[in-house]
């Protein structure tokens, strides 16, 4: 049965340069090469639990414009329902400038536009997607407002909570009592607790501080080394898949797509942060970020065939 998801976020459309390295500020680099994709956390994250197998339904706002309508028309492709995807008047779609440098490492730069526009109200009127999910997946490129009251309807509902801390910002105890899963990274984990993440003894120290502050479940994603998972009766690292990376652009947000369809699946929580590792995995091996998400089918393989090695 498939896992039904609830994605509450962002939708942007990304403009890609590839470029040898990354330029410092007042350079300008040639050469590069030009794409754009789709994006915006939200929007990553429902397409990438959609091809993972879920089935979804997204809660955003996108202009009036042609990128909302092509932002809309893939949601459609990939199967996610857009009942809950506004349009816009008074703003136009997000947009995103990513420089991809020649090791896959990205800078980004956001210009939110209608997501700075999704309200707490948008979010009510979306409750019956809300409360019927098994996962409410959020990120914070949206009001905190929409987050908040995203977070309270699911867990009146006892839909458990998924928030990815990004962009990296304080959070009240408030609303991290209410998430039943946090994957930060490693500057996340540090911002929301004060503790310096670059190994494994210190992801644990920084999720005993997220778990004292209300938080069920912690996964610290440390890139390409893996992930570091703290729960009840689970303190560990989950390895990751050494791949040759082109464009990390969208990991983290196929990380967390897959790993809520897996969740949703009531998979052991190391076998869906395993499946989870592999989207990934995939992800950075190609261009672009919604472009990048595997489908269930590849990501399947991919756990097979490494399993073999």
């Amino acid at each position: 049965m498939r896992g039904s998801i609830a994605v509450v976020g962002s939708s942007n459309t990304d403009m890609i340069i590839k470029c040898d390295r990354i330029p410092k500020a007042g350079e300008t680099i040639m050469g590069g090469d030009f794409c754009t994709a789709a994006g915006g956390k939200g929007a990553n994250q429902a397409v990438a639990a959609a091809r993972a197998g879920g089935s979804v339904s997204l809660v955003a706002r996108v202009g009036s414009d042609m990128f909302g309508d092509k932002a809309v028309e893939g949601f459609k492709n990939d199967l996610i329902d857009v009942t809950h995807v506004l349009r816009d008047s008074a703003a136009p779609s997000g947009v995103a400038l990513i420089f991809v440098d020649r090791r896959g490492e990205n800078s980004i730069a956001v210009a939110g536009g209608a997501n700075g526009n999704l309200s707490a109200g948008d979010v009510i009127d979306a409750r019956g997607a809300i409360e019927a999910a098994k996962i409410l997946i959020m990120q914070l490129e949206t009001p905190i407002e929409a987050v908040e009251a995203a977070a309270k309807l699911a867990r009146q509902a006892g839909v458990k909570v998924m928030l990815n801390p990004a962009p990296a910002r304080p959070l009240a105890n408030g609303l991290l009592s209410s998430v039943s899963i946090l994957t930060p990274n490693e500057s996340e984990a540090e911002l929301l607790t004060g503790q310096t993440v670059t190994n494994e003894k210190e992801a644990e120290a920084a999720a005993r501080i997220l778990c004292e502050r209300g938080v069920e479940t912690i996964i610290i994603t440390l890139g390409s080394r893996g992930a570091y998972v703290f729960a009840d009766g689970c303190k560990q690292m989950v390895p990751g898949f050494k791949v040759e990376a082109v464009d990390t652009t969208a990991a983290g947000d196929v990380f967390n797509g897959a790993l809520a369809v897996a969740m949703a699946e009531a998979r052991p929580l190391l076998e869906a942060v395993t499946f989870a590792s592999a989207a990934a995995a995939i992800s950075v091996t190609r261009m672009g970020a919604q472009p990048s998400a595997p489908t269930r089918q590849e990501n399947d393989q991919f756990i097979a065939e490494h399993r073999r090695e």
